[in-house]
């Protein structure tokens, strides 16, 4: 939405509207809460988190959705619970005109660390 292209998460969500701006606002505490180590930045033009240097989740905001991009693996692992939403490859919309999903955002990046922390072990190996 906004024509500037930010360069960190706060001004991603400061050029939403503020009702936008509140759950965009949550998504990025439910992510930081579920991954406290995860490095915050943007990428493809959206927030991104990586952890020990590897890609963890991205989000967006839309004006009637919430884009939330966990890879392939987040959103297969979760297809049940994400069957109700319409999705991509490796992406889900979150309906703004319906509750966000905090809890199943935190599940997914919580299963997206261990993910992560698992591929820098084997790699390690």
């Amino acid at each position: 939405m906004n024509p500037i292209a930010p360069t960190n998460t706060d001004e991603y969500i400061a050029g939403f509207p503020g009702d936008i701006q509140l759950i965009l606002n949550q998504v990025r505490a439910t992510i930081q809460q579920a991954a406290p180590d995860a490095e915050e930045s943007i990428a493809y033009g959206m927030p991104a988190y990586k952890l020990k240097g590897k890609p963890l989740v991205y989000f967006a905001g839309f004006k009637n959705h919430i884009g939330f991009y966990a890879t392939p693996s987040g959103h297969s692992e979760f297809a049940k619970e994400l069957s109700k939403y319409k999705q991509g490859k490796g992406s889900v919309q979150f309906p703004l005109n319906q509750p966000i999903p905090y809890d199943l955002i935190a599940q997914i990046v919580e299963f997206r660390v261990v993910e992560n922390l698992e591929k820098v072990k084997t790699k390690k190996k």
